[in-house]
Protein backbone atom coordinates (compact mmCIF):
# COMPACT_ATOMS: atom_id res chain seq x y z
CA UNK A 1 0.00 0.00 0.00
CA UNK A 2 1.61 3.27 -0.74
CA UNK A 3 1.71 5.95 1.97
CA UNK A 4 -1.45 8.10 0.73
CA UNK A 5 -3.26 5.30 0.90
CA UNK A 6 -2.14 4.64 4.43
CA UNK A 7 -2.87 8.27 5.27
CA UNK A 8 -6.40 7.59 3.65
CA UNK A 9 -6.90 4.45 5.28
CA UNK A 10 -5.60 6.49 9.09
CA UNK A 11 -8.03 9.51 8.53
CA UNK A 12 -11.35 7.08 7.26
CA UNK A 13 -10.33 4.79 10.23
CA UNK A 14 -9.62 7.57 12.92
CA UNK A 15 -10.51 11.13 11.48
CA UNK A 16 -13.80 11.46 13.12
CA UNK A 17 -12.09 11.18 16.61
CA UNK A 18 -11.99 14.42 18.81
CA UNK A 19 -9.02 16.19 20.22
CA UNK A 20 -10.25 15.55 24.19
CA UNK A 21 -8.80 16.93 27.10
CA UNK A 22 -9.71 14.83 30.69
CA UNK A 23 -12.27 17.89 31.15
CA UNK A 24 -15.12 18.38 28.60
CA UNK A 25 -14.01 22.16 28.09
CA UNK A 26 -10.21 21.43 27.20
CA UNK A 27 -12.05 19.62 24.17
CA UNK A 28 -11.61 20.81 20.86
CA UNK A 29 -14.73 21.70 18.67
CA UNK A 30 -13.88 19.74 15.68
CA UNK A 31 -12.95 15.78 14.44
CA UNK A 32 -9.24 14.99 13.06
CA UNK A 33 -10.10 15.29 9.50
CA UNK A 34 -12.08 18.55 10.04
CA UNK A 35 -8.59 19.90 11.48
CA UNK A 36 -6.87 18.78 9.05
CA UNK A 37 -8.90 19.61 5.93
CA UNK A 38 -9.29 23.12 7.77
CA UNK A 39 -5.69 23.35 8.32
CA UNK A 40 -4.86 22.33 4.44
CA UNK A 41 -7.25 25.00 3.31
CA UNK A 42 -5.98 27.66 5.47
CA UNK A 43 -2.60 27.37 4.00
CA UNK A 44 -4.12 27.07 0.28
CA UNK A 45 -5.99 30.63 1.08
CA UNK A 46 -2.35 31.58 1.64
CA UNK A 47 -0.99 30.46 -1.21
CA UNK A 48 1.29 28.62 0.39
CA UNK A 49 3.18 26.13 -1.88
CA UNK A 50 1.67 22.27 -2.21
CA UNK A 51 4.61 20.65 0.36
CA UNK A 52 3.43 22.85 3.00
CA UNK A 53 -0.55 22.53 2.25
CA UNK A 54 0.53 18.88 2.45
CA UNK A 55 2.68 19.51 5.56
CA UNK A 56 -0.77 21.24 6.94
CA UNK A 57 -3.29 18.50 6.39
CA UNK A 58 -0.72 16.00 7.69
CA UNK A 59 0.70 17.87 10.72
CA UNK A 60 -1.70 15.27 13.34
CA UNK A 61 -1.22 12.21 11.41
CA UNK A 62 0.66 11.39 14.51
CA UNK A 63 -2.46 11.38 16.37
CA UNK A 64 -4.29 8.92 13.99
CA UNK A 65 -1.39 6.16 14.65
CA UNK A 66 -1.15 2.81 16.92
CA UNK A 67 -4.07 3.16 18.70
CA UNK A 68 -7.45 1.68 18.35
CA UNK A 69 -10.41 3.60 16.64
CA UNK A 70 -12.35 4.46 19.56
CA UNK A 71 -9.33 5.83 21.57
CA UNK A 72 -9.00 9.35 22.01
CA UNK A 73 -6.45 11.47 20.33
CA UNK A 74 -3.17 12.30 22.29
CA UNK A 75 -0.38 14.81 21.60
CA UNK A 76 2.66 13.52 23.43
CA UNK A 77 4.92 13.38 20.78
CA UNK A 78 2.63 13.15 17.89
CA UNK A 79 4.61 15.51 15.33
CA UNK A 80 7.01 12.61 15.33
CA UNK A 81 5.39 9.81 15.31
CA UNK A 82 4.19 9.88 11.61
CA UNK A 83 7.67 10.83 10.50
CA UNK A 84 9.18 7.49 9.36
CA UNK A 85 5.96 6.45 7.20
CA UNK A 86 5.92 10.11 5.62
CA UNK A 87 10.03 9.92 4.66
CA UNK A 88 9.85 6.34 3.77
CA UNK A 89 6.53 7.33 1.14
CA UNK A 90 8.59 9.56 -0.37
CA UNK A 91 7.51 12.97 1.43
CA UNK A 92 11.01 15.60 1.90
CA UNK A 93 12.04 17.58 4.21
CA UNK A 94 9.68 20.82 2.81
CA UNK A 95 6.64 18.51 4.31
CA UNK A 96 8.60 16.74 7.20
CA UNK A 97 10.35 19.87 8.68
CA UNK A 98 7.27 21.77 9.33
CA UNK A 99 5.33 18.68 10.71
CA UNK A 100 8.68 18.23 13.32
CA UNK A 101 8.35 21.65 14.10
CA UNK A 102 4.64 23.08 14.70
CA UNK A 103 4.99 21.91 18.04
CA UNK A 104 8.38 23.86 18.76
CA UNK A 105 6.30 26.38 16.95
CA UNK A 106 3.64 27.25 19.41
CA UNK A 107 6.25 27.23 22.26
CA UNK A 108 8.46 29.44 20.51
CA UNK A 109 4.82 31.78 19.57
CA UNK A 110 3.74 32.09 23.61
CA UNK A 111 7.56 33.07 24.13
CA UNK A 112 7.58 35.55 21.87
CA UNK A 113 4.26 36.71 21.51
CA UNK A 114 2.06 38.45 23.90
CA UNK A 115 -0.88 37.79 22.36
CA UNK A 116 -0.67 34.81 21.12
CA UNK A 117 -2.26 32.78 24.01
CA UNK A 118 -5.08 34.55 24.07
CA UNK A 119 -5.81 32.67 21.05
CA UNK A 120 -5.52 29.07 21.63
CA UNK A 121 -8.14 27.12 22.76
CA UNK A 122 -8.42 25.50 25.68
CA UNK A 123 -7.17 22.06 24.67
CA UNK A 124 -4.21 23.57 23.02
CA UNK A 125 -3.38 25.64 25.99
CA UNK A 126 -3.61 22.23 28.12
CA UNK A 127 -1.31 20.52 25.74
CA UNK A 128 1.03 23.68 25.81
CA UNK A 129 2.17 22.51 29.27
CA UNK A 130 2.78 19.05 28.41
CA UNK A 131 4.44 19.98 25.64
CA UNK A 132 7.21 21.89 27.87
CA UNK A 133 5.72 25.62 27.93
CA UNK A 134 7.43 28.48 26.79
CA UNK A 135 11.10 28.33 25.16
CA UNK A 136 13.69 29.72 27.03
CA UNK A 137 16.08 32.42 25.28
CA UNK A 138 18.32 29.32 24.02
CA UNK A 139 15.71 27.03 22.85
CA UNK A 140 14.09 30.20 20.76
CA UNK A 141 17.44 30.62 19.14
CA UNK A 142 17.55 26.78 18.39
CA UNK A 143 14.26 26.71 17.08
CA UNK A 144 14.94 30.03 14.63
CA UNK A 145 18.31 28.35 13.44
CA UNK A 146 16.14 25.36 12.00
CA UNK A 147 16.04 25.57 8.04
CA UNK A 148 12.13 25.32 8.41
CA UNK A 149 11.34 27.40 11.37
CA UNK A 150 9.19 29.64 9.52
CA UNK A 151 7.84 27.73 7.83
CA UNK A 152 6.73 25.47 10.89
CA UNK A 153 5.72 29.17 12.08
CA UNK A 154 3.49 29.46 9.44
CA UNK A 155 1.75 25.90 10.02
CA UNK A 156 1.25 26.88 13.87
CA UNK A 157 -0.69 29.73 13.01
CA UNK A 158 -2.78 27.78 10.73
CA UNK A 159 -2.98 25.00 13.40
CA UNK A 160 -4.54 27.62 15.66
CA UNK A 161 -7.10 28.84 13.24
CA UNK A 162 -8.40 25.16 12.17
CA UNK A 163 -10.65 24.72 14.84
CA UNK A 164 -14.27 26.03 13.29
CA UNK A 165 -17.21 23.53 13.24
CA UNK A 166 -19.12 22.87 10.14
CA UNK A 167 -16.80 24.87 8.23
CA UNK A 168 -16.59 23.85 4.64
CA UNK A 169 -13.33 22.64 2.77
CA UNK A 170 -12.85 20.58 -0.06
CA UNK A 171 -12.96 16.93 0.53
CA UNK A 172 -10.12 14.42 1.61
CA UNK A 173 -9.39 13.47 -2.08
CA UNK A 174 -8.71 16.46 -3.02
CA UNK A 175 -6.13 17.18 -0.70
CA UNK A 176 -4.99 13.09 -1.43
CA UNK A 177 -4.72 13.79 -5.19
CA UNK A 178 -2.09 17.19 -3.92
CA UNK A 179 -0.57 14.76 -2.06
CA UNK A 180 0.05 12.38 -5.09
CA UNK A 181 1.41 15.61 -7.05
CA UNK A 182 3.85 16.57 -3.95
CA UNK A 183 5.46 13.22 -4.18
CA UNK A 184 5.47 13.06 -7.97
CA UNK A 185 7.74 16.38 -7.65
CA UNK A 186 9.78 14.78 -5.21
CA UNK A 187 10.79 12.19 -7.25
CA UNK A 188 11.42 14.36 -10.40
CA UNK A 189 15.35 14.59 -10.48
CA UNK A 190 16.75 17.99 -10.12
CA UNK A 191 17.66 19.29 -13.09
CA UNK A 192 20.77 20.83 -13.69
CA UNK A 193 21.04 24.04 -15.59
CA UNK A 194 24.32 24.47 -17.89
CA UNK A 195 25.20 28.04 -18.74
Amino acid sequence: MDVVRKIEALFERRGASIYTGQRLERRESVSALEHALQCAQLAEWAYADNALVAAALLHDLGQLIDAPAEASLYSDEHELRALNMLAAGGFGSDVLEPIRLHVQAKRYLISTDERYAEGLSAASLHSLGMQGGRMNAEERLIFMAQTQSSRALQLRRWDDLAKQPGKRTPPLAYYLNLLDEVLRAARQPARVVLA
